[in-house]
């Protein structure tokens, strides 16, 4: 793609780098096949190569977002499918990331989007102001109904994805070491995450019990924060980088401490934007040494375990329909890690029909495109209900909380079947179930 920013527009770091992923770019339309905006939507704006034009529009002329390129913006759920399938290698990710923080400083949102938005950045961060938000919607459930139209949209989905039980708080998400009862044979730190241990905070106990039993001392270090994800791709990039910055510093002291091995995500989102902080920080002289090293060890657990030695299990009879989230296979492509532990483990493992697709959850987008992201939701819970399989397995809170609400299937995380299968107890979805 020809391009034709001026030498001043290029002293611009931000500008420089797009202007390079935009020329990449030979308008082959490849991506408009993967796209779940385009595929569902059938606008050309609303497809990646559409949007490059937009964004390459409105950086070249270096004039503000208008309302045409914020709509289509908004409308793509950064599950970088695209990525994965551009024959040119084009970086769509880290220009709609400058696209998105473009519009944040240049365009005046209507009061209400800009309402809901701040809400959701002052709240989802944060555990404990999340988990009261999650008691007060118990108020708010009833008059959901009146909100299903106009700007009060998005509290209304935020009432349906709302669990109706809040699980209690886990001693696993409390900052401390857990060791293992024999010799030590590696150490890691895990990210307790912002929403997740609010909404299943059986997923790290899952991984904790598992990796201690295989000999891997787990540490939970002091003063994490939320890895900066849900403000990044809502354009707020200082918030984002400020929070880079925070876990840059606690996973620093642990590794100049007594050394780490891995920095342990459960939470596919979460380890995409981990694993890019040392290209978020690349600017900053203080931090870009230290959160490429940061990056360097982030693992998504299931990447982490493929490199201990697992005893193979015989088949146990249960069928696993493998979900593989946007940010595990199009972020961090992973594919096959976690679809290989759970054959091991004596699982036998389905793929459902259009893996590569979104399920509409995409961090805050089942919140504020809600039409959307149900739409995504049917079709992959469509897909999922054909494989027959008599448990779901996922890598991302995300996904398990929007799959959840569209069946009866249960969802767990990877590691709470992998714990089960390697003698831990029964997952608390499954109690109860005929199951091996």
């Amino acid at each position: 793609m020809q391009t034709n920013f001026t030498l001043t527009q290029l002293l611009d770091p931000d500008v420089a780098e797009s202007e390079q992923i935009l020329r990449k770019c030979v308008h082959c339309g490849f991506c408009t096949a993967t796209c779940p905006t385009y595929v569902t939507l059938g606008n050309e704006l609303d497809s990646p190569r559409g949007r490059i034009y937009l964004i390459k529009d409105m950086l070249e002329n270096g004039r503000p977002a208008d309302t045409e390129v914020v709509t289509h913006i908004d409308r793509c759920l950064s599950c970088l499918a695209c990525v994965t399938t551009c024959p040119s290698g084009v970086d769509y990710m880290h220009l709609v990331d400058h696209a998105r923080a473009h519009i944040e400083k240049t365009y005046k949102r209507p009061f209400m989007n800009r309402l809901t938005r701040a809400i959701l950045a002052a709240v989802l961060p944060y555990p404990g102001r999340f988990r009261l938000a999650l008691n007060l919607a118990r108020l708010g459930r009833p008059f959901a109904g009146l909100m299903r139209g106009g700007a009060l949209k998005p509290f209304a989905a935020m009432l349906a994805l709302a669990p109706r039980r809040i699980p209690a708080a886990s001693d696993f998400a409390k900052p401390g070491t857990h060791r293992p009862e024999t010799e030590r044979r590696g150490r890691v730190a895990i990210l307790s995450g912002c929403a997740q241990p609010v909404l299943d905070p059986g997923i790290n106990a899952a991984a904790i019990r598992l990796l201690t039993r295989l000999r891997v001392e787990v540490v939970v270090p002091e003063g994490e924060v939320c890895c900066g994800s849900l403000v990044h791709h809502m354009g707020r990039a200082e918030q984002a980088l400020e929070s880079a910055r925070a876990n840059v510093d606690i996973w620093t002291r642990e590794i100049e401490g007594q050394g780490l091995d891995a920095i342990i995500i459960t939470a596919s989102g979460c380890g995409t934007t981990i694993k890019d902080y040392g290209h978020m920080l690349r600017l900053d002289p203080a931090y870009a040494a230290k959160a490429a090293r940061v990056s360097a060890l982030a693992k998504d657990v299931t990447e982490y375990l493929t490199t201990l030695d697992l005893p193979a299990h015989m088949p146990n009879g249960i069928t696993v329909a493998y979900h593989s989230a946007c940010s595990m296979q199009h972020g961090q492509r992973i594919t096959l890690a976690p679809k290989q532990l759970l054959k091991a483990a004596g699982f036998t493992v389905r793929d459902p029909a259009e893996g590569h697709l979104c399920c509409g959850s995409a961090g805050t987008y089942n919140i504020m495109q809600p039409e959307i992201s149900a739409a995504l939701k049917a079709r992959k819970v469509k897909n999922i209900e054909a494989t027959k399989a008599d448990v779901i397995a996922t890598g991302n809170i995300g996904c398990i909380t929007q799959i959840a609400t569209g069946t009866g299937i249960p969802i767990l995380h990877t590691v709470e079947l992998l714990d089960w299968a390697y003698g831990g107890a029964v997952p608390e979805k499954l109690t109860g179930l005929p199951l091996g």
